[in-house]
């Protein structure tokens, strides 16, 4: 883990050297394109020729149909097993319910792609993920952070009402500050989601008696 951390910080530490060499390089020859429009402009309207650009279309849907591949045989494996508990069912039963469930992913992932094309008009489709990712993974880290900085015991079948009201207390919050105050948390939603999870799990914490 340790290793694979400074790995990262170098592999990110060269995108971002990147980033600014193409958008220098875009300055350059006039296209003026930012964020994801940046990289795709250069390939198909730059001056790297027609080979440039069929590879980079090539490289971009490999990418994409391997992640969504692998994202959803991750999702209905993961909902399958731990929700619906097929493991328990017969071989024909199982098959049939994670064909199902792929199909029903399927059509959240297209639904997804579709409101992130039309209805969030956004230059950065990362930072959207990750502002969105701030609501759904704050209730994780309360948790994690709970689990690692204490030992105290918790009523357990109050919990899920805990990660579920944090992410909406935490909107309620960044939607008030920026009302009235003209403060936006944007990525520390992240951080005010998991304080907000685990002081609600501070208060479910079981009395010692006796």
């Amino acid at each position: 883990m340790f290793w694979f951390t400074v790995v990262l910080v170098v592999v990110n530490f060269f995108f971002l050297a990147l980033g600014i060499l193409l958008t220098d390089y875009a300055g350059a020859i006039g296209i003026e394109a930012h964020k994801d429009e940046l990289f795709p402009k250069i390939a198909m309207q730059g001056n790297l020729g027609i080979a440039t650009s069929l590879f980079f279309l090539l490289g971009l849907i490999a990418a994409a149909y391997s992640s969504a591949d692998s994202a959803l045989t991750s999702l209905t494996t993961s909902f399958s097993i731990d929700i619906l508990e097929i493991d328990k069912k017969n071989a024909k039963s199982q098959e049939k319910i994670r064909k199902k469930i792929h199909i029903i992913f399927s059509l959240v992932l297209i639904a997804t792609i579709l409101i992130f094309k039309y209805f969030i008009q956004d230059a950065s489709v990362i930072a959207k993920i990750f502002q969105f990712a701030g609501y759904t993974y704050g209730p994780l880290l309360g948790l994690y952070a709970f689990g690692l900085f204490t030992k105290w015991k918790v009523r357990d079948r109050l919990v899920p009402y805990v990660c579920i009201i944090a992410p909406f207390l935490s909107f309620g919050i960044n939607w008030y500050t920026s009302t009235y105050y003209n403060f936006n948390f944007e990525f520390f939603i992240l951080i005010l989601n998991g304080g907000i999870t685990f002081l609600g799990l501070l208060l479910l914490k079981k009395r010692n008696h006796g």
